[in-house]
């Protein structure tokens, strides 16, 4: 779950880029859905049912965190973050540490966004 400002907004962009559908849709919350399939939830932060939702004023609360999704289909990621105009932090590129494409995205409200597709083969092992 992460928590926006703009729910409706967010939920737009995840169908948009990601691909994904609202299952439950509001400004209040929403349940991004692959299919049957939960992805993340959104919630509000005046929302009040929740007392542990974290502190809006609070600028640290996503530095370090990152939302990773595995999509099966990167092209078409891709291709939806172009027409939707997404601003891309890194890439796509291919990870050799993880063998998959990744793209790094700015995110709604500021979080980054990575989509990592297929594996195209074996990882490469580092020593460290």
């Amino acid at each position: 779950m992460i928590v926006l400002h703009d729910v409706e907004a967010g939920s737009r962009w995840f169908q948009d880029v990601l691909g994904l559908s609202s299952g439950h849709g509001g400004p209040e919350y929403d349940m991004l859905m692959d299919g049957d399939d939960l992805v993340v939830q959104l919630h509000h932060w005046e929302a009040d049912e929740h007392p542990h939702l974290g502190d809006p004023a609070d600028p640290s609360r996503g530095n370090g965190v990152l939302l990773w999704f595995a999509a099966h289909d990167f092209d078409a990621v891709m291709e939806r973050v172009e027409r939707r105009g997404v601003e891309i932090l890194d890439g796509p590129l291919l990870n050799p540490n993880a063998g998959q494409p990744e793209v790094w995205l700015l995110g709604p409200e500021g979080f980054v966004v990575v989509v990592a597709g297929p594996r195209s083969g074996p990882a490469v092992e580092t020593s460290g």
